[in-house]
């Protein structure tokens, strides 16, 4: 049985599966519910659910005291700050391929993390996170935990920003294992989704067996009625590109 809600334009625009980059900025650059990642680096913040499930990842691979959260939730005036900062001390070119233009920047969600290696001497834009050791053991079993590493090498184009092996971007469940498995940045992500719709699901079976439906839903003009099931369980996500994604536990 499916019903109706009505969602307006401005709630396409937020969610987990938002799409910020230099062509997509966001709606709204203030952002609540924000929680410390590590009792020990309280000024890193995350929205409260992926700092809470990025703290369960650190748990399960004991990563905690081998990876430091270095930087996540930012305002548009930090970001404005950094971006200046950057041209200054390291060039307009560098900058322009690190560091996202204010409100075009992934960090003002709350939804993304720069994480380093534990050492002497971290670099705040672009801290060490290697391919081997505990940094890459986090990197293949982020996906079960909803996170991906955004910037991926090879996707340069796509995305507008260099490779960021220390980035990651929480998207949710299933979506993080669906772009892992088929080496979809979030932009190319997005675009995949749309040729699913109510009546045409992408089914997604996870390795415990469980089924997951995800389903893409255009907005229309201010206000739009955004089908969704009457008794499963579901979550719905704006992709901030003009329409909203329906998430269903089949």
């Amino acid at each position: 049985m499916m019903k109706t809600i009505m969602l307006e334009k401005e709630k396409s625009r937020t969610g987990v599966l938002q799409l910020v980059n230099v062509h997509h900025p966001l709606a709204d650059c203030s952002t609540k519910n924000l929680m410390p990642v590590d009792v020990h680096f309280p000024k890193v913040l995350m929205m409260r659910d992926a700092a809470n499930i990025l703290r369960l990842a650190f748990e399960k691979i004991s990563a905690q005291g081998s990876i430091i959260p270095v930087s996540g939730y930012r305002s548009g005036k930090e970001q404005a700050a950094l971006y200046a900062e950057s041209v200054q001390q390291n060039g307009a070119a560098f900058t322009e391929r690190y560091v996202a233009l204010p409100g075009h920047s992934e960090h003002q969600t709350g939804l993304a993390i720069d994480l380093g290696l534990a050492g002497e001497g971290i670099d705040f834009i672009c801290p060490a996170f290697p391919y081997e050791g505990i940094c890459d053991e986090f990197r293949k079993a982020s996906a079960d935990f909803g996170f991906v590493e955004r910037y991926a090498k090879g996707k340069e184009k796509v995305t507008g920003i260099s490779h960021e092996p220390w980035h990651f971007r929480y998207v949710g469940n299933p979506h993080a294992k669906i772009m892992v498995e088929n080496g979809l940045a979030l932009e190319e992500y997005i675009a995949f989704l749309e040729d699913f719709r109510e009546d045409s699901r992408l089914v997604y079976e996870q390795a415990e067996g469980s089924v997951m439906e995800v389903y893409y839903v255009p907005a229309d003009g201010d206000k739009t009625l955004v089908p969704v099931p009457d008794t499963k369980f579901y979550q719905v996500s704006g992709n901030n590109a003009g329409g909203f994604i329906v998430t269903v536990q089949a």
